[in-house]
């Protein structure tokens, strides 16, 4: 794919300053404000791109812009759906109410349609691993939602301390295969009793699910009805053994695990 050739910074857009954007602002700009400038991001084998989009009078915001065009061809995931999967899992957060992931759409960019996710503000360098020891209670409903999602590459460097000291989750395209996928290295909350208030969320959504209504009609536009069907079924599993269930820690690490 032809190289992403940024807009020009002079004249207006070099005045302009970013600003933060929360809830339904948030989304509105993501996805329709004019894209200004894009620079691509040179890690791992997908194409990213950090945008900056217009966010009114001398304002932009950033954003991490996925394209289908961009990405990889996988044996076990079908072609241009990664994108899909970025924002199914952020329309399955807001359903459940957890984890934080930053706020996601699909829209049309400088390389076609694509996930569109607000850039975090976090430390690259703190990840999973630094955090684990004491902020236990936030990365179990990460490693719950997870399971429900059958993560299929939770590595350490997905999980990030934002600038505001929560707990975030990014990089979910390898998610709701029909098939067990589980690649993880949140192997310490193995076998740890879900607390209460999740399960209660998660019956709530299994619900939706099975009366193919709110989350069901929403997630329903990105997934297929066998994606559903399972993420149904690993729900109610969930549901009933209350516990996160233990894999081989070996065949299940992602790999780098950073």
């Amino acid at each position: 794919m032809e190289q992403p050739k940024p807009k020009s910074q002079t004249g207006s857009n070099s005045n302009r300053i970013p600003v933060a954007l929360t809830g339904s602002i948030a989304l509105d700009t993501l996805t329709a404000g004019e894209i200004i400038d894009v620079k691509r991001i040179i890690t791992g084998s997908n194409q990213t791109f950090l945008v900056r989009i217009d966010a009114g009078p001398g304002k932009y915001i950033q954003a991490i812009y996925k394209p289908e065009k961009g990405e990889q061809p996988l044996y076990d995931f079908p072609s241009g759906s990664l994108y899909k999967r970025e924002y199914a899992a952020y329309i399955f957060s807001q359903s459940l109410g957890w984890p934080n992931i930053p706020v996601t759409t699909i829209r049309n960019g400088p390389h076609g349609i694509g996930s569109v996710q607000l850039f975090l503000d976090a430390d690259p360098q703190i990840t999973y691993f630094n955090l684990v020891c004491e902020q236990r209670e936030e990365l179990l409903s990460i490693s719950v939602f997870d399971i429900a999602v059958n993560n299929a590459d939770r590595k350490g460097g997905h999980c990030l301390l934002g600038r505001d000291q929560r707990i975030w989750s990014i990089d979910h395209g390898l998610t709701f295969h029909p098939v067990f996928k589980m690649r993880t290295v949140m192997q310490e909350f193995w076998g740890a009793p879900i607390p209460a208030p999740l399960i209660d969320d998660m019956r709530r959504v299994a619900n939706e699910l099975e009366s193919k209504l709110g989350t069901a009609i929403l997630l329903s536009k990105v997934l297929d009805e066998s994606e559903l069907n399972a993420l149904h079924r690993r729900l109610e599993s969930l549901l009933h053994d209350r516990i996160i269930p233990s894999f081989n820690s070996y065949a299940n690490l992602p790999w780098p695990l950073v």
